[in-house]
């Protein structure tokens, strides 16, 4: 199966619609980033658990809302494949598209179907059980703390751009085996890149750290960690897939744990549940990641699967060829399983937060991002106890896209800390 290359849109692509769905809904992408939740809602009432869409640009897609129904898509990759290929309206997709960074084939563990995906996720997945989970708070811990202590002083900070965003990354390159100096470098090249700002010249530059990578790790064999063991591994991975799935892992791991950080600062800032300060919350970091992987997922929707065959999902008519989009916080939304958190359903982690099946983010990597954002909380709290919001709550502004949901800033106030 070779790649299409995507021609550009019939000159007013919202015109043309979806004439084999004519109850196909334009994606209002404001509505998107003001209530995600109420529309949701109602696309569920009006149209059910499956709905036609269509994105930025006219581009058809199912989106795929309810619960039960997003357990089979995700379950069943025979039917509901990942290979971006099959793929029947590229033809309709404009090589500039804002969503071409998610469904553009390239050849990473992500695309990878069948027997050619289980070998290349046992390599990944086995380079992150690598990691030591003491070693991995200790570090988690060091990086916060030397970035709390560059603001503990002035008695301010916002803790998206001082905090949050800082310290996957930081983290991830020290388990990849980047010395301080490369991370740094790194670091600000991924946040130009998932920022939009990064150019083909980013992408070189994160492609160059990565060969550089898996050179060390290949004349370091015996140092343990994910990029010594990826290209040490009996799977056998090429060069080009140990580059890619090393780039994969980056994108992956890096912005939805800055908001899942962001997004439960908010909630132990906002909700009395939480107390009003932190410090005294009657309720645990845990249960705030817990419940903010169900209620402000920091990745809501995720395209895609495309039907490997003719199919029927929730009623509706699915073609061999076409895009579903899950609506990963749409499904956690379901009323059927939606947990009542004021009513202390704090355990139930049946959320699809991570997604599901054999191409759900792998355990290894969710236990990773849960104990990145639960270091950083929990340093945060026991550096500075007092910290509360520096605005109304409702001030609080989302840097939210169809893929992607967290806080622009968070600026708080507390008292000064001088060591």
């Amino acid at each position: 199966m070779t790649t299409p290359d995507p021609t550009p849109p019939p000159e007013d692509p919202s015109a043309a619609g979806w004439p084999e769905q004519p109850d196909a809904v334009p994606l209002d992408p404001e509505r998107l980033r003001r209530d995600p939740d109420e529309l949701y809602r109602q696309l569920r009432r009006d149209h059910g658990p499956v709905v036609p869409v269509l994105l930025e640009g006219g581009i058809p897609v199912w989106m795929v809302l309810g619960y039960r129904e997003m357990v089979r898509v995700t379950g069943d990759p025979n039917v509901f494949a990942r290979d971006s290929r099959r793929w029947h309206s590229w033809d309709r997709v404009p090589p500039d598209w804002e969503l071409m960074t998610f469904v553009g084939y390239r050849p990473t563990m992500l695309f990878t179907e069948g027997a050619e995906h289980e070998r290349r996720a046992e390599a990944v997945i086995d380079s992150m059980e690598v990691v030591d989970p003491f070693e991995l708070r200790a570090m988690c811990e060091r990086v916060a703390d030397q970035l709390i202590d560059a603001f503990a002083g002035s008695g301010s900070a916002d803790l998206m751009a001082d905090y949050a965003v800082q310290i996957p990354l930081r983290v991830l390159n020290r388990m990849y085996g980047l010395d301080e100096a490369e991370s740094a470098e790194l670091q600000q090249v991924t946040v130009d890149l998932v920022s939009g700002k990064g150019g083909p010249e980013a992408h070189q530059k994160m492609h160059d750290k990565m060969v550089a990578l898996m050179e060390q790790a290949r004349a370091n064999p015996d140092r343990k960690n994910i990029s010594t063991v990826l290209t040490h591994h009996p799977a056998g991975l090429t060069d080009d897939e140990i580059i890619n799935d090393l780039l994969g892992n980056v994108y992956a791991a890096h912005q939805p744990t800055v908001d899942l950080i962001g997004n439960a600062l908010r909630l132990m800032l906002t909700d009395e549940r939480f107390a009003v300060t932190m410090s005294g919350g009657r309720r645990s970091v845990g249960q705030a990641l817990n419940e903010v992987l169900w209620e402000a997922t920091p990745v809501p929707n995720w395209i895609g699967r495309w039907a490997a065959e003719d199919t029927m999902l929730g009623g509706r008519h699915i073609r061999k060829g076409d895009c579903l989009m899950l609506s990963l916080a749409a499904a956690n939304a379901d009323p059927d399983v939606r947990p009542d958190f004021q009513a202390g359903a704090a355990g139930n982690q049946a959320h699809m937060a991570f997604s599901h099946g054999t191409h759900g983010c792998p355990p290894a990597a969710r236990d990773l991002a849960e104990a990145i954002a639960m270091a950083a909380i929990e340093v945060l709290i026991d550096r500075l106890p007092d910290v509360t919001l520096a605005v109304a709550p409702e001030e609080l502004e989302w840097r939210s896209t169809l893929m992607m949901r967290g806080l622009s800033a968070i600026p708080v106030q507390f008292t000064p800390a001088f060591s």
